[in-house]
């Protein structure tokens, strides 16, 4: 028994260093090598100094600018809340909100029938991808 817990512990530690440690870090060097852009990530950099990232949209206050889809992040795109909002088809407080955004929508916009990704949260309520249709609204 003792030579099959010995046997276990080895192959334990031997498979820890090799796919926990020697696997990823070969990875990475590979990718940074085969793919020096994309290995840096998706930050956006102003004067050397991160400021946001590219995979994630910010709520932007002045109507000059484009406007995201609403988040399901908090009050705004924090990426530490980030998630779907979990409310279904049969949500009432799903159905108000839609209501809600819809009238200031189209308030804002002067349009009758609005894309809907103008009213609706994306999977992570962090994207910053919108619709050419919401583009064109805008």
């Amino acid at each position: 028994m003792l030579l099959h817990l010995r046997a276990a512990a080895t192959l334990l530690g031997i498979f820890t260093i090799l796919l926990g440690l020697l696997y990823p870090a070969a990875m990475t060097a590979v990718a940074a090598v085969a793919f020096p852009e994309q290995a840096k990530g998706s930050l956006v950099l102003r004067d050397g100094q991160a400021v946001g990232s590219a995979l994630i949209g910010q709520t932007f206050t002045q109507p000059r600018y484009l406007q995201p889809r609403p988040s399901a992040a908090g009050a705004g795109y924090d990426a530490s809340a980030s998630s779907g909002t979990n409310l279904g088809p049969t949500s009432a407080k799903l159905a108000q909100r839609l209501l809600a955004d819809g009238e200031a929508m189209k308030r804002a916009s002067g349009a009758t029938i609005l894309p809907a990704d103008a009213i609706t949260t994306s999977g992570s309520g962090l994207d910053p991808d919108i619709s050419p249709a919401f583009a064109e609204l805008q």
